[in-house]
């Protein structure tokens, strides 16, 4: 650092010290999360669930969004009644050279029970009877519904971290579900006091007019290609992140 010429005479000891730099906000670390989407494909106009966050939340607040969340410990230990496929469990551990074999599983339940807490949707199947055991939680309506979470049910869609120097960072894996999987609805999660407001069906054209991340917008693209193509289950899966200030899209 240039000293000023009054300084520079003076002992080492004796200099004041200089002045500290700007302190730059620590980056958060992206926590696991995932995201469901719940599409409508009754009729010709594929429509998608979106629900409206609430206005006074740090994150994203006021946005229209897909349910979800982060995980949770209790979400490792829910019975399913149908599993991940290979290759969707291999992309969401891929490029996660540490990953536990039971991330996909945790991100595809988190998913799952994200979506009941903030719309009241059991995703799942009775067909097998209430499981045996649920964790404490959320996870106690499934059991009380008598439905399994049904993990071969959902699609993988994409993967998004969110940029540095955010309130909140979080490493979101989405998910899409067909409607005909909701098994049970409670009523009465949604409203003025919680955390989405109101939800909505919408087709890909009025969701695009909503106020939405800026990140979902990018999604709905994604979203409408894998549905017109019908979730092929070897498809190329969308990773967005931010390299050097830049964004950046791979494939995994």
């Amino acid at each position: 650092m240039r000293q000023e010429p009054e300084q520079a005479t003076l002992p080492n000891s004796d200099r004041p010290d200089p002045p500290a730099a700007p302190s730059r906000p620590a980056s958060l670390r992206p926590r696991d999360a995932a995201t469901l989407i719940v599409l409508d494909t009754s009729r010709k106009r594929l429509k998608l669930l979106m629900g409206r966050r609430h206005g006074g939340l740090a994150f994203m607040a006021g946005k229209f969004v897909f349910p979800g969340g982060r995980i949770e410990p209790s979400d490792r230990q829910m019975p399913v009644a149908g599993a991940l496929s290979q290759r969707a469990d291999d992309a969401l551990r891929a490029k996660l050279p540490r990953a536990p074999h039971h991330l996909g599983r945790s991100l595809a339940l988190a998913a799952i029970r994200e979506t009941y807490e903030e719309t009241g949707l059991l995703i799942g199947t009775r067909d097998y009877g209430p499981p045996e055991t649920a964790p404490e939680g959320a996870w106690r309506a499934f059991g009380e519904e008598g439905v399994m979470p049904d993990l071969e049910a959902l699609h993988l869609v994409a993967r998004a971290i969110t940029p540095p120097k955010r309130v909140r960072r979080f490493d979101t894996r989405f998910f899409a579900v067909d409607r005909r999987a909701v098994a049970a609805e409670r009523p009465g999660i949604v409203g003025p006091d919680a955390e989405l407001t109101e939800l909505a069906w919408v087709d890909l054209a009025a969701a695009r007019k909503l106020d939405l991340p800026r990140i979902t917008r990018v999604i709905l693209d994604d979203l409408e290609a894998a549905a017109e193509a019908g979730f092929p289950p070897y498809r190329p899966i969308p990773f967005y992140f931010e390299r050097h200030g830049k964004g950046v899209r791979e494939e995994i």
